[in-house]
């Protein structure tokens, strides 16, 4: 019997989002860093210290774009990175 073997290819790579700046508004960034990934402000700010850093990883699109605009919309530069 023939052992038949495939291998998968995704369509689309891991999606991140990379804080790589945090502008004037460092609470604002913060803030924005405990309601999207969950920690707590501390993390957050201790987050802030170790720039460009990765908040989110293998999220979707929609959800990546998401949080860029609101972590723009508090002053801070982030990017999308496939």
């Amino acid at each position: 019997m023939a052992v038949l073997s495939f291998t998968l290819v995704c369509d689309m790579p891991p999606i991140r989002v990379v804080l790589t700046s945090s502008g004037p508004h460092t609470l604002e960034v913060v803030k924005v860093i405990r309601r999207r990934t969950g920690l707590g402000l501390w993390h957050g700010k201790v987050l802030l210290g170790s720039l460009p850093v990765t908040l989110l990883d293998d999220v979707t699109s929609d959800l990546a774009e998401e949080v860029v605009a609101e972590l723009r919309a508090a002053g801070a530069t982030a990017e999308v990175r496939y």
